[in-house]
Parts: C-alpha cells; structure tokens; sequence
C-alpha cells in the first residue's frame, strides 16, 4: 500500500491536472458563447437592472482565464475571475435552482459548484504548481 500511496503523492501534479481540467471545461462553455452568442446573458443582466455590455465579461471568464490557466500565467487572478464568473452564474440564471435536487439525487448547481470550489482550490493551490515552492 505504501507504494501505491508513494505513486500517487504528487501534489503539483495535482494541481495541474485540476487546473487544466478546470481551463479545458470551461473554454467548452466559452466556445458556446463564441459560436452562440452572449444575447441570453445580456437580456439576464438588463432585467437585474446591470448594464448589458458586462455580458462580454463572459468571454474573458470562460476563454482568457482558462488559457491563462492552461499556460500557468496568472493563475490566480484567472481563476478568481472563473469563480466570480460562476457567482455571477448562479445568480442570473441559476438562483431558482439553489435548492433544487434533481430526479437522481444530485444538486441541480453541482456542475456550478463544483466549477467555482475548483476555482478557489487552484487559486489557493498555486504555489504547488511547476517550479514553486
């Protein structure tokens, strides 16, 4: 057991393969908004009363970020940015579901939770990444 637990103790690693997870499945949903369009998250941001231009900020949450993520620059301000992304998320178009269970037991918000936990565990993980102390 110990040689397996000795494989498996690679805590940058880890870190990278979160941070990249993170980056890859979140530029899906970037790319989404690229061939897609924005105008849905901009009609949500005028009913709350916020100025539809912040709808473009979606590109920079779900496509630079991710990259930044990806290329090991900047990773903390990008993955804040990918968790304030979520919170705004959640917020526009998901605050009705917060306390929803699906017909198969899960959280309706998992994937949004689970997006902006990853977030924070990458932004406070950092420092274990390539050639950190």
């Amino acid at each position: 057991m110990n040689a397996i637990n000795n494989l498996f103790n690679q805590p940058r690693f880890g870190v990278i393969l979160l941070r990249w997870t993170l980056a890859i499945l979140m530029i899906f949903h970037g790319w989404a908004k690229v061939t897609g369009g924005v105008g849905g998250i901009e009609g949500m941001l005028v009913g709350q009363g916020l100025p539809g231009l912040l709808a473009y900020g979606v590109y920079i949450g779900e496509l630079i970020a991710p990259l930044l993520l990806l290329a090991g620059v900047w990773v903390v301000p990008a993955a804040l940015v990918i968790a304030i992304n979520m919170a705004f998320a959640v917020g526009l178009a998901h605050m009705t579901h917060f306390m929803d269970i699906t017909a198969t037991g899960g959280w309706r918000l998992e994937l949004q939770a689970f997006f902006f936990m990853t977030a924070l565990v990458v932004a406070f993980t950092n420092k274990l990444g390539p050639n950190k102390g």
